[in-house]
């Protein structure tokens, strides 16, 4: 018997990072979410699993029109076809009091009730499902506690949204710590909520699918859903079940022998290639970060919009419309420490010296910021979104920005000997 677990749908939800730029793919990025839970679909009915469990925020919030629900009534329409039922829990994102639209649903649909724990017998499976949907999106009790003991004789399958204990990244709903889902007793846990894929336990598992599509550069790698193979002995076997349409991802890339900015951007295209090479299907929005001690470095300050110029280029030529670059980060150092440019006996090493001391110079700070801010005062306020040093400015962290950019800016004229 096989079923599968997803979690963490946001049907709808746009993806974001990519929009601003003139080539960006704006239809996949809209539509990304849906063609994912498609490819969900699909792969259920290829599978012929037993049924589906998804284990909270199938929706990314109430509805905007009743498009959404009429796109999962369809997709479910599907399934009921391939005579595949599905077990739906809602979290904070789709909780009961949140979702003002509703539509009926295809009867091979169930939904786990919101007031109490619900428990679904599959007696012809010998399965048992065991959970409760959120009533409230900011749902800060311990559910599982609630939940009732396994059923004898029957695989025990527990459906819950939580962050669980520790999980920094996610707002603490529906709290309750691994050891409490261990001793309930059941044998596996289909757990929503956290975006990433998890495996936090076997016998019993407790397991994470993660969110089926990644919708920006924080969600980046293999997105999807799990497919669990079980028999009369118990879970066995738990494997991932890609469905992402476009994939996230973050090169990594050490410049530390680029001589220039040209030999940089052709580095990025060699990154951009061994992406490419790992993934030869899937469209690829990617970050780039750069890091190293390089003498391309002081190139690199100052030039953020030629450097992108470059990075695009290599994209467009390498990746053929399967690739897009989110942003560029620059976070390379000059070959030689501020220690040694300090020492230079000429002007350089003089106004090195007087850039290292003049943050903790607060009279020298104090006149700066007013012989700036006639300026910041006639800048539009759209400027500061492209410029954001410009709001540090107005705040008073003149000081802060000057010891940020001073490495940079000696670099950048050191190159210029």
């Amino acid at each position: 018997m096989k079923f599968i677990h997803a979690a963490d749908i946001h049907l709808d939800s746009p993806l974001s990072g990519l929009t601003a730029y003139p080539d960006a793919p704006v239809e996949l990025l809209r539509t990304a979410t849906r063609r994912a839970f498609s490819r969900l679909v699909d792969e259920a009915i290829d599978e012929a699993v037993a049924f589906m469990v998804i284990a909270g925020d199938l929706y990314d919030g109430s509805w905007k029109d009743f498009n959404t629900g009429l796109f999962f009534s369809r997709e479910m329409g599907r399934l009921k076809q391939a005579g595949i039922p599905v077990y739906v829990l809602f979290g904070n994102h789709d909780a009961e009091s949140d979702m003002t639209r509703r539509l009926l649903l295809p009867d091979n649909v169930q939904r786990f009730d919101s007031r109490r724990p619900t428990t679904f017998r599959l007696d012809e499976l010998g399965v048992a499902l065991h959970g409760q949907s959120f009533r409230h999106a900011a749902t800060t009790d311990n559910l599982a506690a609630g939940y009732p003991d396994p059923l004898p004789g029957l695989l025990n399958i527990g459906v819950l949204h939580t962050a669980l204990e520790g999980n920094a990244a996610h707002a603490h709903y529906a709290p309750c710590s691994l050891a409490e889902l261990i001793a309930r007793g059941y044998d596996y846990w289909a757990l929503g909520h956290v975006h990433e894929f998890a495996v936090l336990h076997q016998n019993p598992w407790v397991v994470f699918p993660g969110n089926l599509q990644g919708r920006h550069v924080r969600e980046c790698g293999l997105r999807g859903a799990v497919l669990v193979q079980a028999d009369e002995t118990g879970v066995r076997q738990v494997e991932r079940l890609p469905v992402e349409v476009l994939r996230w991802e973050v090169l990594q890339l050490d410049v530390g022998g680029a001589e220039d900015l040209d030999d940089v951007a052709r580095r990025v295209g060699k990154g951009f290639e061994g992406l490419l090479d790992e993934q030869p299907e899937l469209p690829l929005a990617v970050r780039v970060r750069l890091h190293g001690r390089t003498q391309a470095h002081g190139e690199l300050f100052g030039r953020e919009a030629q450097l992108r110029a470059e990075v695009l280029s290599q994209a467009a030529a390498i990746g053929q419309d399967r690739l897009w670059v989110e942003k560029v980060r620059v976070d390379t150092a000059p070959p030689q420490t501020g220690e040694v440019l300090r020492a230079r006996a000429d002007a350089l090493g003089e106004l090195a010296t007087l850039l290292d001391a003049a943050p903790d110079d607060a009279e020298l700070v104090a006149d700066m910021t007013g012989a700036l801010r006639p300026l910041l005062d006639k800048a539009p306020r759209e400027l500061a979104q492209t410029l954001p040093e410009l709001n540090r400015i107005r705040d008073g962290e003149l000081g802060d920005l000057i010891r940020e950019v001073a490495p940079s800016l000696i670099a950048r004229l050191a190159t210029k000997d």
